[in-house]
């Protein structure tokens, strides 16, 4: 004799696995589906590539800077002298804003490189040219509001919030940095 509970049962187990395999299986399908217009939003290769740059350090002599543009920010490469870095590496975490070790913003301790945009409202700080005011610390003055920032971009008095961005870096080779 057949027991109608366990037909009952086995119905409900077939429809409930018949339900999650229809919902999975759409689900899998809608994912493909959506797949090429999300990926369609992603940067093509051209305008990626023009993210990359290359620059020379070479012609950088040592306690001067250089301005490249890049993204269409202006970005401050600086080659430090060795009390420059020394200057650097003794500040205590306590007195910064925004703390972070000079070790952990340069590759290289010689080469400092930096937005230079900053990070009150976007202004451009001086500091670049040897006639500029380079603010209480030594490294640049943003005149608008006044924010000093340090020979390690970190700020360091003024309505700054943040130290100067360090976009992101490599050598090449020793005189040369690709950015991007």
């Amino acid at each position: 004799m057949i027991n109608k509970n366990k037909i009952s049962n086995l119905k409900k187990e077939r429809r409930s696995f018949l339900k999650l395999t229809t919902f999975s299986v759409a689900a899998i399908g809608s994912s493909f589906a959506v797949w090429p217009f999300i990926d369609s939003m992603n940067p093509s290769a051209d305008v990626l590539a023009q993210g990359i740059k290359e620059f020379d350090l070479s012609n950088i002599e040592e306690g001067s800077s250089k301005t490249v543009k890049w993204r269409g920010k202006p970005v401050f490469i600086k080659h430090r002298t060795k009390n420059e870095i020394e200057e650097a590496r003794n500040v205590k975490l306590s007195e910064l804003k925004d703390p972070q070790k000079d070790e952990d913003r340069v590759l290289k301790p010689e080469w400092l490189i930096v937005v230079g945009v900053c990070s009150h409202l976007g202004c451009i700080p001086s500091g670049q040219k040897v006639s500029d005011a380079k603010g209480d610390f030594n490294g640049w003055f943003c005149p608008c509001h006044g924010s000093h920032y340090d020979s390690s971009g970190r700020v360091r008095k003024g309505p700054a919030p943040r130290n100067l961005e360090v976009p992101k870096y490599k050598f090449i080779d020793t005189n040369k940095i690709k950015l991007g």
